[in-house]
């Protein structure tokens, strides 16, 4: 996460590390165990999609239908798992690793639509479907991981791997499935074993319930008012998208809805101070008034569950456990790359407050003397002001260029194509989830079908916040299947008949979400299991920010930024601004991040025995001991709404951000280095890295593309960082 914050999402399989591999094994067997329980050829699930690219038939699916689908694909999966482990035959690659592989297909796509509409599209029914299925997904999951004869075959497979004369995919494959064995608590005591599953049905339910509580709680902490002049410094435009937002919500005047951030994008427009700190405190305070929606005893046991968890599994804290296999391998290693970014990015923002406070003080002489200190909830309205001198960008001037369905198909979409050689066409007859929802067939340079699209960009209430990229089918060639791919966000709906007008942050957030769907579309793996965005968290968003650097590469830049109404390229002198202004604020910007990951960090690295945390104290602490002593820039997400820790699979994770920039700055670079946006560079990013999922060691993929390990210094250069930190 470079310039924003933008959240995958991934499915709720995943996050809870469950197989999912789709599967023709036989529905004849999942037909008849799960007839009793309601699940019959009326339901849409019970056979695959008949749609192209088996896309999920949402025309015909009924709230009622995911759970007794989701019941019998997990009764049919464990029956499926449950033949090979007690398969007599010795174990060999094929009859146990493969196996697997094709275990689970119904599981899967019933799965794969409800995490997509429960992420996007939710109600009531799907949020208390939810709470009743997460106890089961985690049970289900250790019903396979913790399966001692399943276990036994898939090690001696794994002891025998270099005598197999395995393909090098094949040979990752074993590796890995037996590595996640043993990091699910396979090699547990049986005694030890009981105790993980009743740790992970807890924390699933736990962090399910989290996830329910963010959600009605953003809601209800949105701004409303009936007085129009305490909305002064809004554009007409988002006066309208505001009384929009209260007829909806049949409230009188006004509503400001929040999004999953602490920072509001429309504090950096409302002039009336009460007005900024009344919607940073709602922001602020969203889960922490003491209703049903408060959520600082659920992370507290959420935290407490987690230093059991990973001390049982072996280690001195949950971060321990969780980092073993990712590319940092340890906290420490995690810990020293983002201590080394504190003093910077805290020293810039020193310096960008020292021009905020400049103009406070300028606005302010005479009776009120000197003004007052920049709050939090003043750094966007003044920081805007700040940029506009800087660099005289007035954002009213900059929307009318960036028009979202022009972005999405002139910038977003012209990038893959002169890259990879992908060309877009729109679908409408594919059912959708919403009337929101686009889908596109993507072709590759030779004129094949590649994959299904869908996007889904306007906010709703029913959504989830940020922005995401998942899978409805994954890509395998053992299974004969290509990817179908989503991306969510939740950029502002304009008012009926009026163009989506975004701003330069929603382009980024939408680079940004291609770029995981480019690493889904262009898989090119044997195994459902290594394909695509199956990779370590600290790798994944690797290749969605590398691809946020097209958004303002000037071939693409001028493919895209042109006038709504006319049609015209934005002037060379406002282009030029834009570009160059990227750099500004980003001493804040990389603070408020820094500050969320070693909050993230320092949770979860807490050793069992310390019992439960109070939230807000544990909070204050952890940012005072890494000096994050500026209160002007709080974390981007409070502990009790970070929705990536508690319910969104970035446990001891959301270093991953900063991770994965350090590596795609210095891919941009060697991109520059090499000639920048052609089709060979494209082609050969796609070879060696897009298409290969997981199905090589990451640290050497990654090496073996560019030549070299990886450097921070070109993330230090993108940054503008370089004299702080040499300071």
């Amino acid at each position: 996460m470079s310039q924003a914050d933008l959240v995958r999402r991934v499915s709720l399989v995943l996050s809870l590390g469950a197989f999912v591999g789709v599967s023709v094994s036989s529905a004849s067997g999942a037909v008849m165990n799960a007839k009793d329980a309601g699940f019959d050829p009326s339901n849409p699930f019970y056979a695959k999609s008949a749609l192209p690219f088996e896309a999920p038939p949402f025309d015909k699916i009924k709230d009622s239908d995911y759970e007794p689908a989701i019941e019998a694909g997990m009764a049919e999966e464990l029956k499926e798992i449950d033949a090979i482990a007690n398969n007599s035959a010795a174990p060999t690659f094929e009859n146990t690793v493969v196996a697997m592989e094709k275990t689970g297909e119904l599981f899967q796509r019933a799965m794969a639509a409800f995490d997509g509409v429960t992420g996007a599209n939710t109600n009531p029914t799907l949020e208390k479907m939810q709470e009743e299925l997460a106890p089961k997904l985690a049970a289900h999951r250790d019903a396979i991981y913790l399966n001692e004869k399943l276990f036994r075959r898939v090690a001696a497979v794994y002891d025998t791997r270099a005598s197999l004369k395995l393909s090098p995919e094949g040979l990752r494959l074993v590796e890995v499935r037996y590595r996640d064995f043993v990091h699910a608590g396979a090699n547990l005591s049986d005694a030890d074993k009981e105790k993980l599953k009743k740790l992970n049905e807890e924390e699933s339910t736990l962090s399910n319930g989290f996830r329910s509580k963010v959600l009605a709680a953003t809601k209800d902490a949105a701004y409303v008012t009936t007085d129009k002049a305490a909305l002064t410094g809004l554009t007409a435009a988002d006066l309208s998208g505001a009384e929009a937002a209260a007829k909806e919500r049949k409230k009188e005047g006004y509503v400001l809805p929040m999004q999953n951030t602490t920072q509001q994008p429309v504090l950096s427009s409302l002039s009336v101070r009460g007005t900024r700190q009344a919607v940073f405190d709602a922001s602020w305070t969203r889960t922490e008034r003491g209703d049903a929606n408060d959520t600082r005893a659920t992370i507290a046991r959420l935290a407490q569950l987690r230093a059991e968890k990973g001390k049982l599994l072996g280690h001195d804290s949950y971060a321990g456990w969780k980092l073993e296999d990712q590319m940092a391998k340890t906290p420490e290693n995690a810990l020293k790359f983002m201590d080394a970014l504190v003093a910077p990015s805290v020293a810039n923002a020193a310096d960008e407050a020292k021009d905020i406070q400049g103009v406070i003080d300028a606005q302010n002489k005479g009776a009120q003397g000197s003004g007052f200190p920049v709050e939090a909830w003043d750094w966007e309205f003044y920081s805007e002001q700040v940029r506009k001198a800087k660099y005289d960008i007035d954002e009213a001037q900059v929307r009318p260029y960036f028009e979202l369905n022009n972005v999405l198909e002139n910038g977003v979409f012209y990038a893959a194509g002169q890259l990879y050689g992908l060309s877009f066409k729109e679908r409408k007859d594919i059912p959708v989830w919403n009337a929101d929802v686009r889908v596109f067939e993507v072709f590759d340079a030779d004129g094949k079908p590649l994959a299904l699209f869908y996007c889904d960009y306007y906010k709703r209430d029913n959504k989830n916040g940020g922005a995401w990229m998942s899978n409805f089918v994954d890509q395998s060639k053992l299974m004969g299947r290509l990817p179908v791919v989503y991306n969510v966000a939740n950029l502002p709906k304009p008012a009926a008949g009026e163009p989506a007008l975004i701003s330069f942050s929603d382009v980024v957030t939408m680079f940004h979400e291609f770029g995981h769907a480019l690493h889904g579309m262009l898989a090119d793996s044997e195994y459902p299991s290594l394909s695509g965005t199956s990779v370590a968290r600290d790798f994944v968003e690797f290749p969605s920010q590398f691809n946020e650097h097209w958004a303002t590469y000037p071939a693409v830049f001028a493919h895209y930024a042109k006038h709504y109404k006319t049609g015209a390229a934005m002037p060379e002198e406002l282009a030029t601004k834009i570009k160059r202004a990227v750099d500004f604020n980003q001493g804040y910007m990389l603070t408020e991040l820094v500050a969320a990951a070693e909050l993230d960090m320092q949770w979860h690295s807490l050793p069992v025995g310390e019992g439960l945390q109070e939230p807000d104290a544990f909070e204050k602490a952890a940012l005072a001991k890494k000096g994050f002593t500026l209160g002007y820039v709080p974390p981007r997400y409070r502990s009790s709404y970070f929705s990536h820790i508690w319910g969104g699979g970035y446990a001891a994770g959301y270093y991953a951000y900063l991770w994965s920039e350090m590596l795609d700055d210095d891919a941009f670079q060697w991109f520059q280095d090499h000639g920048g946006l052609t089709r060979a560079n494209g082609d050969r990013f796609r070879k060696m890295v897009l298409s290969r999922g997981n199905t090589e060691d990451l640290a050497k993929m990654y090496e073996a593309w560019l030549g070299s390990a990886p450097k921070v210094e070109p993330m230090l250069k993108y940054r503008g960082l370089e004299k702080a930190a040499a300071k």
